[in-house]
């Protein structure tokens, strides 16, 4: 039962419904709020083109098909609710408001007979779907590859509560690894893959859904790490709490059958501002890149005139999920600026040209960005991205680092306002703090709070 499989049928479940509903309600409309006879217009036609798209957009927006499996069946309907009122309400008042009504009171027969047809539909083939899916996990028919990090004790009483469950909860365990110096107790149970100095390559290879992590307290070190090293991709991670974490309320479960474990990926941000956070990217960034021709155009010039060679500067950078790709920006150095290797600039580096220092303390140097922002490499908001060199650099003295690369990297970031340019490993190390807040504060205010802060900085020109 694949991810993509799973949520594909839930779109198309979803897509027939929505045609269905609406067909259903212009029958209803036509027989028994206007009294006239069933002609299936061209508007019907539209209709049932465009309405199941809008629909489809609302759920997105909720977050329904970031995994169909992980849905269950009072979540489905409290979504199902929620969309159905929603997408209810600004239909009646976008198509519906002008209809031309006998009396008022058929608006309200309008409005119940809309959300009542699309509500109903959408629930009964949703709440089918989802329950296969539900008991294609209890009955452990289908899961998500488990891998345990932990060969101990710990490791050992987890896998055995989990499998004596009355059951299944979607773990499919397919191995486990350790985490050197413990003893031997998964020998026998699971297939042993290897030890936490492979585990990149062990996800990889045997695409792992979900971790447990099952280290003892005095582990802490190697949790961090390991959560550390994970927290770039889409891999749920849990881990044993004890009895501190549970009277402090960080364990919450909705699974009343579950095992005893704590999921430390919450995601801060709801999944409708994650999609708006998407849009607005890509349309600020088409608009800019439009609109700014004119600028581009004479920075462009300034640029070539300041001092021979390309326009453009491109440098490889590490992004979303560990992803390499090629930044753009106006070239504020001479050429041959690193023929010794890499090095951080500084205010007064001499590598800098002229007219590159007042681009840098305006950030007029970054604006070419928005190229790697509408192809989906960056954001306008989000921590900025680094070079593998220098990322090898700061995950010696803090591996924390590594959880930057679980957004897109940002245009400009809470980490870029307050430091701006970091010239030393010390320096990235500062302005890591603020990024590693933002990641777990995102949310569309701060975004526009931070945009708004570096709209000030390119007016002010007082970019470090």
């Amino acid at each position: 039962m694949k991810k993509k499989t799973t949520t594909f049928i839930l779109i198309l479940i979803d897509w027939i419904t929505a045609i269905l509903s609406w067909a259903c309600f212009y029958y209803l409309r036509k027989i028994y709020i206007e009294e006239l006879d069933l002609v299936f217009t061209g508007r019907f036609f539209l209709g049932i083109t465009l309405i199941p798209l809008f629909w489809l957009f609302i759920y997105l927006l909720q977050g329904t098909y970031i995994d169909a499996r992980r849905l269950y069946r009072t979540k489905i309907i409290v979504l199902t609710f929620s969309a159905s009122l929603i997408g209810t309400s600004v239909l009646f008042f976008l198509l519906l408001l002008d209809d031309a009504v006998k009396h008022y009171n058929q608006y309200y027969e309008l409005f119940s007979y809309l959300f009542l047809t699309h509500f109903s539909f959408t629930l009964l083939f949703r709440f089918i779907y989802v329950t296969w899916i539900v008991k294609q996990i209890h009955k452990r028919t289908a899961g998500f590859k488990t891998l345990i990090i932990g060969g101990g004790e710990k490791a050992l009483k987890i896998y055995d509560e989990v499998l004596k469950l009355p059951i299944g909860t979607g773990q499919d365990f397919i191995g486990f690894i350790y985490a050197n110096g413990e003893d031997n107790k998964m020998d026998g149970k699971l297939p042993h893959l290897g030890t936490i100095n492979n585990l990149e390559s062990i996800i990889r290879e045997y695409e792992v859904e979900e971790v447990i992590i099952a280290l003892e307290k005095r582990d802490f070190g190697k949790i961090k790490r390991i959560i550390s090293g994970l927290s770039g991709g889409e891999i749920q991670i849990n881990v044993i709490p004890d009895v501190y974490d549970i009277l402090s309320g960080s364990v919450k479960m909705s699974n009343i059958f579950g095992a005893l474990m704590m999921n430390v990926q919450v995601e801060p941000m709801p999944a409708w501002q994650r999609v708006v956070k998407r849009l607005i990217d890509i349309i600020v960034s088409l608009v800019a890149l439009i609109v700014l021709i004119p600028v581009f155009i004479v920075l462009a010039i300034l640029v070539k005139l300041s001092s021979p060679g390309p326009i453009f500067f491109l440098q490889e950078r590490i992004g979303r999920k560990g992803k390499p790709f090629k930044i753009i920006k106006f070239r504020t150095m001479y050429i041959d600026a690193e023929k010794h290797g890499p090095q951080l600039s500084s205010s007064d580096d001499p590598r800098i040209t002229k007219i590159g220092r007042f681009m840098r303390k305006t950030r007029l140097d970054e604006f070419p960005q928005f190229w790697n922002v509408l192809k989906g490499e960056m954001s306008l908001v989000g921590p900025r991205p680094e070079r593998q060199y220098y990322i090898d650099q700061i995950m010696k003295i803090e591996p924390q680092f590594l959880q930057l690369t679980s957004v897109r990297p940002g245009i400009t970031s809470w980490g870029q306002v307050k430091y701006g340019y970091a010239e030393t490993i010390d320096e990235m190390l500062d302005r890591m703090k603020y990024d590693l807040l933002y990641l777990k504060n995102r949310s569309l205010a701060l975004d526009f709070k931070i945009m708004l802060y570096t709209l000030l900085i390119i007016f002010k020109g007082v970019g470090k």
